[in-house]
């Protein structure tokens, strides 16, 4: 087996389309009001019942955060639709798309989208995450980009919902999973992955997920206290790796 510092890439799973995908890490926070549509019973039921259909774009477009990550992910590799299960993997848990994006790509991108936003120093800052090596992944969002321009301020609570992160399941118990994890923690006022501990997890909402196939021993992804799904290893190894990846270069600028 490869060692943490490999990127690892297999064929996503034929049977889940990138829209659908997409909604397990979405629905949460679009539940808590955080981003996307009003309507979170339908995107919920979409994901739930594996329909694809005219009236879910719509619903995805919405969510404003994202798609323009999406979208550079899936232009800088001659994609052409920004909801490709691979683009949204890419975005969400990390492979070799993101290694397409070039760091003027990056740059680009992040000044069109906040260059009249942002002002002075906190301009400077998030501008320049592109050329020290940060990439188009959920984690560089929220730990260098959403907490310096989003609403949810820059709390370390925030920071530790708003990524996504990994659990080992330990237990399942009704609509919750008992899962091991590591927290974010501030040591010396740097943010690192802290010692593990046991929590809770949200895998049903009435009586419906994501992760229902979860048994002890498997890894899952957590969003704001929500069960997304199970992880391969892979997947697990590049959502720990571009974490990693991008707490060394929030950490440049604490």
């Amino acid at each position: 087996m490869a060692d943490s510092s490999t990127l690892l890439v297999e064929p996503a799973a034929p049977t889940l389309s990138g829209p659908l995908r997409f909604i397990r890490y979405a629905f949460m926070p679009n539940r808590l009001r955080y981003c996307g549509s009003d309507d979170n019973s339908t995107l919920f039921g979409y994901g739930i019942e594996g329909v694809v259909d005219g009236g879910l774009s719509p619903l995805l477009r919405r969510f404003t955060g994202a798609l323009p990550y999406l979208q550079l992910i899936a232009r800088s590799n001659n994609i052409a639709d920004p909801f490709d299960i691979r683009v949204v993997e890419a975005y969400w848990l990390g492979n070799e798309l993101l290694d397409g994006v070039e760091v003027r790509q990056l740059y680009d991108s992040l000044l069109e989208r906040f260059g009249k936003q942002l002002q002075g120093r906190t301009r400077d800052l998030v501008l320049g995450k592109a050329p020290a090596g940060a990439q188009p992944h959920h984690s560089f969002h929220v730990l260098d980009v959403h907490s310096r321009v989003g609403d949810l301020g820059h709390t370390l609570a925030t920071l530790e919902g708003c990524r996504v992160s990994w659990g080992l399941v330990k237990q399942c118990d009704g609509p919750d999973l008992v899962v091991e994890r590591q927290p974010l923690v501030l040591q010396e006022g740097k943010l690192v992955l802290g010692a593990a501990v046991i929590e809770r997890a949200l895998r049903r909402v009435d009586g419906r997920g994501f992760a229902e196939q979860a048994q002890p021993g498997d890894w899952v992804s957590l969003h704001w206290g929500w069960a997304c799904e199970v992880l391969t290893e892979r997947e697990r190894k590049n959502l720990e790796r571009y974490t990693r990846r991008h707490l060394a270069i929030a950490n440049q600028t604490i």
